[in-house]
């Protein structure tokens, strides 16, 4: 039987982790199944279907808003990264969410933190030789809001299928007894997957971002059933940079569990980019 979500109400904020966990025990003590939803804020319709994803799973949903300083390099955009906390949680009011977790980072990172969880292999390849320590803040991170509130389930979306890989092998490693669960990219009309730096787009770069997943595509199209990768990356690279993408950081065909590039798909693969559209940096992937 499908969990009925909470009808639209005002969401219960919960600042600390004492809170939080007071609140999941009492959910537990009525029977009622709890459901994770990490975000960093700035939310859209993409997170609020991970909302009702996570409804249809759970009795009761907390979203996590926090936007995670360990996670940027020190040339990226944390400093500018959008923070709307009021009209986040409003939207989460509207889709019927239980709470919201909204810890400070003195809460996260108290003085003295000194723990990080690294996770090798996964990391070293993609993203991770672009944005040095981020993958390492992503884990930890994530590492201690499942330990937290040790939900039942934990959602994440696959528009970055890095992360949920690195997040998977995590929390397998650790023994961590949550169910992790990734949700297919939501995407506007256009292809362009939703994400809350789409925001910085120009109208002009707007137009062009949803180039991208329609590459992405033609490049899967291209090398499903066993075909050589280079050739259709090499196309797919020129016709990224002749919309006005520019620098293309990556665009690979790689094995979806493993993430190790390949020269030929004989299995479940991604085709994953990275590439600067004016000052923003964007990624998606698409299925092989």
């Amino acid at each position: 039987m499908t969990p009925s979500p909470s009808p639209p109400g005002p969401v219960l904020r919960l600042g600390d982790v004492a809170a939080l966990r007071a609140q999941v025990r009492a959910w537990r003590a009525a029977g009622e199944g709890v459901a994770l939803v990490p975000t960093m804020g700035a939310l859209h319709e993409g997170h609020l279907s991970l909302v009702r994803r996570a409804q249809a799973r759970c009795r009761r949903v907390v979203v996590s808003i926090f936007v995670n300083p360990t996670q940027f390099g020190p040339n990226e955009d944390f400093s500018r990264y959008p923070r709307v906390l009021e009209a986040d949680l409003a939207l989460l009011a509207e889709v019927g969410a239980d709470a919201a977790f909204l810890p400070e980072v003195a809460t996260m990172y108290p003085p003295g933190f000194a723990t990080t969880v690294t996770v090798a292999g996964l990391t070293e390849v993609l993203c991770g030789p672009l944005r040095p320590g981020h993958f390492a803040g992503v884990a930890t991170v994530v590492t201690k809001l499942l330990l937290q509130g040790l939900p039942d389930r934990a959602l994440f979306g696959e528009k970055d299928f890095q992360q949920l890989q690195v997040i998977r092998r995590a929390a397998r490693d650790l023994d961590i007894p949550v169910a992790i669960e990734g949700a297919p990219t939501f995407r506007e009309a256009d292809g362009l997957a939703m994400s809350s730096r789409n925001r910085y787009l120009s109208a002009e770069e707007r137009r062009v971002a949803p180039v991208m997943h329609a590459v992405l595509q033609q490049v899967a199209e291209a090398v499903r059933g066993g075909g050589e990768t280079a050739p259709a990356l090499a196309q797919g690279r020129a016709a990224l940079e002749a919309a006005g993408f520019s620098p293309v950081q990556y665009l690979s065909v790689n094995d979806a569990e493993s993430l190790a590039p390949l020269d030929r798909v004989e299995g479940p693969a991604r085709v994953l980019a990275a590439a600067y559209l004016g000052r923003t940096r964007l990624i998606d992937n698409v299925a092989v």
